[in-house]
């Protein structure tokens, strides 16, 4: 595969922006809550990558698979790691960009086959990205980075158009 396909193949699996469902029609689901905007994107500190998991909408990223998830982290001391990141892109005057970003802990410990969330956590801050937050100052400073680094070769026009807010919680 030549890097362009890949490159193509990196930028769609991104939700960008689809029709907004709310156009004036009146139709069934105005006023619903939209996820067509959302990504998920996985923060790995122990791989060093950042990578988009659209089955993280429905806790099925490839990291939740094949684990017990437990509402306990000290059940699961062992565990590795990782962050889903909810981002949302909405549309300004200047174009897409990073609406919203919230980070939520997962620890999952593949020898055991237990993991820790905290789903209230999760829904949450999946919610507050739908309403333009940016939620990431409890994530370590390297998953950060990550983050920071994926969403930028992601698309950096979207990064140069968001707001200061994410620009500073996410410093160069």
């Amino acid at each position: 595969m030549s890097s362009d396909q890949s490159s193509n193949k990196k930028k769609n699996s991104f939700t960008i922006i689809k029709d907004d469902s709310t156009d004036g029609h009146g139709g069934y689901g105005v006023g619903a809550i939209s996820l067509e905007n959302m990504s998920s994107v996985i923060v790995d500190p122990n791989e060093n990558k950042a990578y988009v998991d659209m089955g993280a909408m429905h806790a099925r990223s490839e990291v939740e698979r094949r684990v017990k998830w437990l509402p306990d982290r000290n059940e699961v001391p062992n565990g590795k790691l990782y962050w889903i990141v909810w981002v949302n892109v909405a549309r300004g005057e200047n174009g897409p960009y990073y609406s919203g970003v919230t980070g939520c802990e997962i620890r999952v410990d593949r020898e055991i086959r237990r993991a820790y969330k905290s789903m209230g956590q999760h829904v949450k801050h999946m919610e507050k990205s739908l309403k333009g937050h940016i939620i990431v100052d409890h994530m370590d400073e390297h998953s950060k980075n990550l983050l920071r680094d994926f969403l930028i070769d992601f698309n950096s026009d979207m990064w140069e158009n968001s707001t200061d807010e994410l620009k500073e919680s996410l410093p160069l």
